[in-house]
């Protein structure tokens, strides 16, 4: 179902990526689908299609949502359970340094900066005696409900391995595993391309904290139909005015 932008970008994700690459071959793969996806002049023809009402607006606005460190997360290609393309829009002061968790993923990664810029740090686990002091916990999906469940684990220890600054142009794969954290790294609205892809998908992801406990579970609250609809419009505008 869908226009011709979303009926290409669709094909181009399944012939690019589908199969079973080792996992390197697959997060290269990764960053040159969400590169081409995530020029500008072609994004924004997709991102007015889907605002148009075609693909699948409410099944969409379902999994699109506000995080809680404040950037957008809108669904734009749910090829579930293998590829889920989304466009982030990360707020300026928004996501600053320390606000968001150390974490990995479920399945291999891959972000392209349309507009604005982002910052990332990698981490590595290490000796007790090195590093910073964090909390680790295992982060998973609440059965029948699209929450975030928290279970803790106990203190780990991490060592920063690798700072990186990603300007308009540029991007970034990572494996499922990967520990890092990203933010606004500017005073102007930042939109990336973002790709989860990968056929074998992890039961949970480890997040670790410095920032004290964190809550047993932290809610997840889906867009509406007309609210998504709204954000890929504006969407829209903020690319036409780059």
């Amino acid at each position: 179902m869908g226009g011709r932008q979303v009926l290409a970008a669709r094909r181009l994700l399944a012939e690019t990526l589908d199969g079973a690459p080792p996992e390197d071959e697959l997060v290269a793969s990764a960053r040159d689908v969400v590169a081409e996806l995530g020029r500008t002049d072609r994004l924004l023809e997709l991102i007015a299609e889907l605002a148009s009402g075609e693909g699948d607006p409410e099944g969409c606005a379902r999994l699109s949502y506000r995080h809680v460190l404040g950037f957008d997360k809108l669904l734009l290609i749910d090829g579930g359970p293998r590829h889920m393309l989304r466009a982030h829009l990360w707020h300026p002061g928004a996501g600053a340094v320390g606000e968001e968790d150390i974490h990995n993923h479920r399945c291999a990664l891959a972000s392209h900066v349309v507009r604005g810029r982002l910052a990332m740090e990698l981490y590595e686990t290490c000796r007790p005696e090195d590093g910073i002091r964090a909390e680790r916990y295992e982060e998973s999906l609440a059965a029948g409900t699209a929450d975030w469940r928290l279970r803790r684990v106990g203190p780990a220890r991490l060592r920063l391995t690798h700072v990186g600054r990603y300007a308009e142009g540029s991007g970034y794969a990572l494996p499922a595993h990967t520990l890092h954290r990203a933010w606004c790294d500017t005073n102007v609205p930042t939109v990336t391309l973002f790709l989860e892809t990968g056929r074998e998908r992890r039961g949970h992801t480890d997040v670790f904290t410095a920032a004290g406990p964190h809550p047993g579970a932290v809610a997840k609250v889906p867009l509406d139909t007309r609210d998504y609809l709204g954000a890929l419009n504006g969407l829209a505008e903020l690319l036409r005015s780059s």
